[in-house]
Parts: structure tokens; C-alpha cells; sequence
């Protein structure tokens, strides 16, 4: 736990090349993300080892150092005032920053989805901890993090895809989003707490309102993000994607039905606001200066939004619909064993960095049903993962190194922060990431199941998962809700530890290195021929 938000943005600004070298700041749930003009300024072992930082990011566009909930935001903001002061005395001085080095002017952008490549903070003790080859070799918890790296490297370099790089901007365009939506979700949590209490009958109408007015303009959010990350007049993105919400969109026919308000939801607005950019964009490209200003948001708005009208709002309501209604029957006919498979599978998805693709997807969800059945299902990956890092802690009691590593990301991890503990123990051993996947599986298994019995659980918002989920949970009553959920974790966690227990670890992988007594070397690690088969 970071106790003085302050110390710790002093002890990061220098590590990431000063107040010049940082061009963007943002953070999202977990992350203070940084936009960098020369990244080979970034000190990532002294970075990895400030006190509850607990990894760090690099995702392409953006550098990112892990805090976890509820720290990221503090941090933040007193890094903030840090770097305009440290940018007002450069200014007042020679034009460098203390390092003596010239400060970059490039501009850099945040990155989406909160599970990029993590390289974990891991504590420096080089006690051994097992490898998963046939020729046992002794690892150290560094050796496990390099090896996360090489590993989250080689991944980068095939996510360097067209496909995930839309992926990852989509993902852009929804995270600053996923503050309002926790806040949101929250406050519709409690106004339908109090509703069925029939508590302050008074104050639930204002509840309401509080928590719907963002969902009821959501697309103007998403507008003007999309119109800023691709480019264009973030506030000419919003104005054509309002037309989505506007309540007069109700006397507009298009292919012989008249159009709903929301028709389409984020995915139009979505849409409308790439349109928009291309138009807007062509528009600059080809009229002088003088006309400029009057015809290009004129004709920006005209031609992307009758086109929104006429086109985008009834392709994109039509998709809407069908993404509703498959979800539903997937869980309410399959329940059991589509949440076997996304739990299951989730993990990898991130590794792949296709797990970009659901963010829409749960958006869309949320502002048709008020909320996703898909997170809570995702979430039981985690608890797989959970449930792998226990089971890696208790056989490797002797591996200090590892086992302080661990100790150090498990409530996060809890909090359904899970980088920490994929990229600095499981994925780089590797069999206890498949076993963290098998208790993902049968957690989503379990949550499933109920929505096959009736019981549906879900998600008011995106973002938190874990215990941090429970607050945001919505269907059937919040105590069979979150019985049902907690049910999953428990089943995830219970899973992926028995797993890993008896089949995520070779034979033996828990010995010391030396023998207690005579504080020798195994005979495996003597100097000379190596036995047969694997300790």
C-alpha cells in the first residue's frame, strides 16, 4: 500500500527521464500511463523496485507503471503537480532537464485495455524456484521475470498486427470511460438496493437519475473520443455521434421503420465519428484556408450525420441487438459450457491481446441491459490465477525470492489486478499458467451453470474485477448475485490451486537447494554428470 501518493510520484518522475522526456499522463483503473519522447530514458529496474509499484507496462504508444485501485489516482495527480512544476523551472532555466539531457518534444498518446505486457516488481533475492523442462534447472524470481519479458517481448512483436492495433485504439476510445461507468453503476446499485428496501422513496428518483444521465449520452462520450483518437475535432466527433441520442431521431424513417433514440448505442456513435474524421479530414485537406473554417465542420456534421441517420444508426442497432440476444441465449442454453470456455480462454485472449475486442462488447451490454453477463464469467480467469500463485507459494516454500514476489502481488491480484502474477509467475514457469487457466475454466463453469438455472449475474460496469467486482453487480437480487459470484471465485480459486498443486509443477520442484543440515549442495547441483531423470 502506497502511504504518501507524493514520495512516490517524486521517486518515479526522475526514474522515467524527468519532467522533459514525459510528453502525456493518464491513468486508467490500475495504471499511470505515460506518453515518453525517448524511451531508452526509463530506468525500469529502479522503476520495478519503488516501493508498491507492483510492474510496469509497455504497450507501443504508451509506458505504464502499475499501482493498483484506489492508488493510481493519488499518485497521479501529485505526479501532475510534479511535472508542471518541474516544466515551469526547465522553462525558467537552460532548456534541460537534470539530467543534463535535451528534453524531447514529441507527443505520445495512452494506451487502451489493462492487460498490455507487465513486467512485474520482483524482489531481488536469488533463492531457486523450479522450471517446468524435463532437465530441471534452478530459477531465481529475476530469472522468472526476465524470462516474463522475453517472453511478453516476443508477444509484442506479434501483436504488431493491423487487427490489434485497431484492437488497442478502440480500447482507447472506452477506457477514460470506465470511471463514470464504476460511478455510475454504483450509485444504480444502491438506488435498486433502496428501491427494493422501499427505503427514501424520495431520494431513488434522483438515484436514478444520477446513474442513467451518463448511460443516456454515453455516445457522446464515445464520439469524441473515437474523433480524438483518430485524429480529428474531438468536439465535431461528439456533435455527429449526438445525433444517435437525440430524442427528434424518433420522426426519421430509414429503410421503411422509424428510428428509436440510442438506435445503434456506443457502436453508432462509434461509427459516426470515424466517419466523421474521414470527412473532416478530407474537407482540410482540400478547401483553402479562408473556407476552412465555415465548410469543413459544416460539411462534417451534414454529410457523417445524415449518413449516421440513413445508414449507421440501423446497421449498428441491428448488431446491437444480435449481440444482446446472443449473449443471453448463449448463457441462458449453454451456460455451463460457455463459461467452462470463456473462463478458460480469457487468459490467453489477453496474451493475444484480443480481449480488446469485448470492451464494445460489455458497453453495448450495459447501455441495452444496464449490465454485461460476459465480466463476471471473464473475472473467474483471475481466480484461476489466484489460485496457481497460492499453490506455486506453498510448494516452493524454500524459494524466498519467488515467494516474497508473490506475497507482494496476491492482494492485487485479489483486487483482480493480475499482471503481476502472470508475467512474473505463472507464464514464465509455465505449466502453472494452463492450471490458473483450469480454475478460470470451472469458475466460469460455476457461474454458468446458475444462468442456466435462472440465476443471471452481472456487471453494472467495466473495469474492476475480483473482489473489487461485488459492488457493481447486478441480476437477480445482489445477495443471490453476489453468492453466486463469490461461489465462482472460491470455485476458480479452489481449482486453479489443486491444479497447480498436483500437475502445475515438476516432481521435486519444492526441495531446497542445499541440504538443510549440511548446508551442501544437492547432489543434482554438484559439479559432474547430471541423474537420469528430472529431480
Amino acid at each position: 500500500m502506497i502511504k504518501d501518493p507524493h514520495a512516490t510520484a517524486a521517486a518515479l518522475l526522475p526514474l522515467v527521464g524527468g519532467p522533459a522526456n514525459v510528453t502525456s499522463v493518464a491513468h486508467c483503473m490500475t495504471r499511470l500511463r505515460l506518453g515518453l519522447a525517448d524511451r531508452s530514458r526509463v530506468d525500469d529496474e529502479a522503476l520495478r523496485a519503488v516501493p508498491g509499484v507492483l510492474g510496469v507496462v509497455e504497450d507501443g504508444a504508451s509506458y505504464q507503471v502499475v499501482l493498483g485501485p484506489g492508488v493510481v489516482g493519488r499518485v497521479t495527480a501529485a505526479f501532475e503537480t510534479l511535472l508542471a512544476a518541474g516544466r515551469i523551472g526547465t522553462a525558467d532555466g537552460d532548456g534541460r532537464n537534470g539530467d543534463g539531457e535535451d528534453g524531447g518534444e514529441d507527443g505520445g498518446k495512452t494506451a487502451g485495455a489493462d492487460d498490455a505486457s507487465v513486467t512485474p516488481a520482483v524482489a531481488p533475492a536469488v533463492t531457486p524456484a523450479a522450471d517446468t523442462t524435463a532437465d530441471t534447472t534452478a530459477d531465481t524470481a529475476d530469472a522468472l521475470a526476465r524470462r516474463g519479458a522475453e517472453l511478453k517481448a516476443r508477444q509484442k512483436a506479434r501483436n504488431a498486427t493491423p487487427l490489434k492495433t485497431v484492437l488497442r485504439r478502440v480500447a482507447d476510445i472506452f477506457v477514460p470511460l470506465i470511471p463514470a461507468l464504476i460511478g455510475c453503476g454504483i450509485v444504480a446499485g444502491i438506488a435498486g438496493l433502496l428501491t427494493n428496501l422501499r427505503w427514501l422513496p424520495g431520494l431513488t428518483p434522483a438515484l436514478t437519475a444520477l446513474s442513467s444521465a451518463f448511460m443516456a449520452l454515453i455516445a457522446v462520450f464515445v464520439g469524441h473520443n473515437t474523433a480524438k483518437e483518430f485524429g480529428g475535432t474531438p468536439v465535431l466527433g461528439g456533435a455527429v455521434a449526438a445525433v444517435v441520442v437525440y430524442p427528434g431521431v424518433a420522426k426519421v424513417t430509414a429503410f421503411g421503420t422509424a428510428l428509436a433514440p440510442g438506435q445503434g448505442g456506443v457502436l453508432g456513435a462509434l461509427a459516426a465519428a470515424v466517419l466523421g474524421t474521414y470527412v473532416e479530414k478530407w474537407c482540410r485537406a482540400r478547401l483553402p484556408g479562408t473556407l476552412d473554417v465555415l465548410l469543413t465542420p459544416t460539411l462534417t456534421v451534414l454529410v457523417s450525420g445524415l449518413l449516421t441517420l440513413y445508414v449507421l444508426m440501423y446497421a449498428a442497432g441491428e448488431v446491437a441487438t444480435a449481440i444482446g440476444t446472443a449473449a443471453d441465449w448463449l448463457l441462458t442454453t449453454t451456460g455451463a459450457l460457455a463459461g467452462l470456455i470463456l473462463g478458460g480462454l480469457f487468459l490467453p485472449l489477453v496474451m493475444l491481446g484480443l480481449h480488446q475486442a469485448l470492451i464494445p462488447i460489455h458497453t453495448t451490454l450495459i447501455e441495452q441491459q444496464g449490465h454485461t453477463v460476459l465480466l463476471p464469467i471473464l473475472a473467474m480467469a483471475g481466480a484461476g490465477q489466484v489460485g496457481a500463485a497460492a499453490a506455486v507459494y506453498v510448494r516452493l516454500r524454500h524459494d524466498t525470492s519467488l515467494r516474497t514476489t508473490i506475497r507482494s502481488a496476491l492482494p492485487a491480484g485479489l483486487l483482480g489486478v493480475g499482471e503481476p502474477l502472470i508475467y512474473g509467475v505463472s507464464l514464465p514457469l509455465g505449466r502453472p499458467f494452463l492450471t490458473a487457466c483450469v480454475g478460470g475454466a470451472a469458475g466460469g463453469a460455476f457461474v454458468g451453470l446458475f444462468a442456466m438455472l435462472g440465476t443471471e449475474v452481472g456487471a453494472t460496469a467495466i473495469g474492476p474485477s475480483g473482489w473489487a467486482l461485488f459492488p457493481l453487480l447486478a441480476g437477480g437480487g445482489w445477495a443471490v448475485t453476489a453468492g453466486v459470484y463469490g461461489g465462482g471465485l472460491l470455485t476458480g480459486y479452489a481449482v486453479g490451486f489443486l491444479a497447480t498443486y498436483f500437475f502445475g509443477l515438476p516432481d521435486g520442484a519444492g526441495r531446497p537447494v542445499c541440504d538443510p543440515e549440511k548446508h551442501e549442495p544437492r547432489p543434482a547441483d554438484r559439479p559432474g554428470p547430471r541423474p537420469a531423470s528430472p529431480r
